[in-house]
């Protein structure tokens, strides 16, 4: 068994402003009620079966760190009912928007946090998660910001605690910088193998891919996208 990273190497670093616009009233009404009951309470330790947290039968668990505007994991939750799915977003606004879907859609397979995905990667037990999805994530461009990138050995070996034998680590950017980084520590943690065998193993999308507005954004802007899977071994 891996031992868990310290909680003193947890950091909110890795992300940026906390709020944007004001939340219409739909959307602070859900902050406040909704948030409170598919938060994760990470002051009580974590059930031994994760799947316990949700009130059906689970078969597989998927985190998505940072989901943004929530388009990806929405769609991931609804095509995928009887998977169960935490996801990590800090922006007040992105969360706000997201449980605005959960509601109108009556979805019961998503758990959320509103901060730090280091503190839900510690709180996990090991072994209990088959897919983590980091999609679109701050690339931090300027060089002196790159040790905010989420990518990077401490959080890999979180990873790699957290995943089951065989499960897979799936990343997504239209940043080259940040892909190449991400190759690199892939390879030297040596826990992950990439699943590419060509070029378009990894220039074509997920399957079922809903596309996201950051992704829409970056083709507007003539950017490509790179869509990486690991597999943990």
């Amino acid at each position: 068994m891996t031992d868990k990273p310290h909680p003193s190497r947890s950091t909110e670093a890795f992300f940026g402003r906390r709020k944007g616009k004001p939340l219409r009233e739909k959307q602070a009404e859900g902050l406040a009620t909704l948030l409170p009951q598919l938060k994760l309470n990470l002051a009580n330790p974590a059930p031994h079966r994760i799947e316990s947290l949700y009130d059906f039968s689970v078969e597989r668990m998927r985190l998505e760190i940072g989901f943004g505007g929530g388009e990806h994991l929405i769609h991931r939750a609804a095509e995928n009912p009887s998977t169960g799915f935490i996801g990590v977003e800090p922006f007040v606004n992105s969360m706000a928007k997201l449980l605005t879907s959960v509601e109108e859609q009556g979805l019961r397979n998503i758990r959320l946090y509103d901060d730090d995905a280091t503190q839900v990667l510690d709180w996990l037990p090991d072994a209990s998660i088959d897919q983590i999805d980091l999609l679109y994530a701050d690339p931090w461009p300027k060089r002196k910001h790159w040790k905010r990138r989420f990518v990077s050995q401490v959080n890999l070996e979180r990873f790699h605690r957290v995943l089951k034998p065989g499960a897979t680590f799936c990343f997504a950017s239209d940043i080259d910088t940040y892909v190449n980084w991400t190759l690199l520590h892939c390879r030297d943690h040596g826990g992950f193998a990439w699943q590419a065998e060509q070029a378009s193993d990894w220039l074509t999308p997920y399957a079922g891919w809903p596309g996201t507005r950051y992704e829409n954004k970056a083709r507007r802007e003539g950017r490509s996208s790179a869509y990486l899977t690991f597999i943990k071994v």
